[in-house]
């Protein structure tokens, strides 16, 4: 399952590509893609707002999916998705 990770423009914070197209900064509303082409499909999408200027680097991260809610698998992400560490 992966997921589709950015940073906003405007302000910097991580977003999560949502159901309808649009982001959030809450990962429990990013959208968990589970195939191939539809994640391919929709990082096109996710790519099409940074030409629009509205999100940065957007890329799909690896997620599982513990107790209904997304959670990334690899520490990066999880640090960008939920805080520092400390």
């Amino acid at each position: 399952m992966q997921m589709i990770i950015a940073n906003r423009l405007t302000d910097g914070l991580v977003v999560f590509y949502s159901d309808g197209g649009g982001w959030s900064v809450r990962i429990a509303d990013g959208l968990v893609i589970e195939n191939e082409a539809e994640a391919s499909r929709l990082l096109e999408a996710a790519k099409a707002d940074e030409d629009r200027c509205i999100v940065v680097d957007p890329n799909l991260i690896d997620v599982s999916v513990d107790g209904g809610s997304p959670r990334p698998t690899a520490i990066r992400e999880a640090i960008r998705a939920f805080g520092p560490t400390v």
